[in-house]
């Protein structure tokens, strides 16, 4: 049993709207501020091409780390599973997202998973290309035939703000160079990787993103294969074990389906071999995830038995 009425989701979207008031918009990036609180969004994409929303379904986010997802994808098909974990391990963590940590105490210094940033910064540093631009313009092409949609392109202000901002991550990078583990200059990969934070986009190509997931890869109205089983099935088993940030194992327990989540309030869902979802609720947790946005999703698995587990 699948949701099939816009008016059956637009009742989760108002019950789930009272949990906005718990959370608040992330305020580390200087234009994420702007958010309202109180947005909240969902658009569910099947494969025969229906999509069912509630709520200002055409308002654009950045992607954040949902990005993350997308060019892990790309890096995988650019260099292969084997040179992706050489550099990349596969475990969760119980630690947030920005921490350095685990690098100071790994030997060599190999970032825990590709969700975390530390992870992230690595594969962005595996795009290929014969410049960052060039490496960014291919991640974006990458992104603009998986939702379907030519238009898509990136917030010129997030970036800025991210870029100027990014000191934490700035960090992570050079303790990285310092131990081998990336050997390109930082202000570049720094600027490629707050490019790729803020491509945005609404929930419907959220949502058929999620679906090309969902069905292995493979873009179900025109039948062409996006993206390699096997690489999709990578993608959907590190967005279960860590896509959800450092509330992952709850988030299995509650909602048990592969998402990812970004600070602008993004959620990009795929309930394998059925739909995907495309979520935007600006208020996040403590773990920084969307508040009312994870509501939605744990009241859609109950009431759809969505759960892979």
């Amino acid at each position: 049993m699948t949701c099939r009425s816009s008016e059956e989701l637009n009742q989760l979207v108002l019950e789930a709207k009272g949990y906005t008031k718990f959370g608040k918009v992330a305020d580390y990036i200087p234009a994420l501020k702007k958010a309202d609180p109180d947005d909240l969004s969902v658009a569910i994409y099947h494969p025969d091409g229906t999509c069912l929303s509630a709520g200002d379904v055409k308002l654009k986010i950045t992607l954040q780390s949902i990005s993350k997802v997308l060019a892990l994808a790309l890096a995988l098909l650019d260099c292969g599973e084997e040179e992706v974990f050489c550099k990349i391990g596969y475990e969760p963590t119980g630690d947030p997202f920005n921490s350095i940590v685990k690098l100071e105490i790994s030997k060599p210094a190999k970032p825990l998973n590709p969700m975390i940033n530390a992870g992230a910064l690595v594969v962005t540093h595996m795009i290929k290309g014969v410049s960052a631009d060039d490496r960014f313009n291919r991640l974006l092409q990458f992104v603009r035939k998986l939702a379907g949609n030519p238009l898509i392109t990136f917030c010129e202000e997030v970036a800025v703000s991210e870029f100027e901002t990014a000191h934490l991550n700035r960090s992570l990078c050079y303790f990285m160079k310092q131990h081998g583990i990336i050997n390109e200059d930082v202000e570049e990969l720094i600027d490629l990787y707050t490019k790729q934070c803020a491509i945005e986009m609404n929930c419907l190509d959220l949502a058929r993103i999620g679906l090309v997931l969902a069905l292995d890869g493979v873009e179900p109205l025109t039948n062409n294969r996006l993206i390699p089983t096997q690489i999709a099935r990578i993608c959907k088993t590190l967005m279960v074990t860590c896509g959800m940030y450092n509330a992952s194992g709850e988030f299995a327990v509650r909602v048990g389906i592969p998402a990812k989540s970004g600070v602008s309030g993004g959620i990009m869902g795929a309930v394998p071999n059925r739909f995907g979802i495309g979520i935007f609720g600006a208020a996040l947790d403590e773990k920084g995830n969307s508040i009312a946005g994870l509501k939605i999703l744990e009241m859609l698995s109950k009431r759809y038995d969505l759960s892979m587990f």
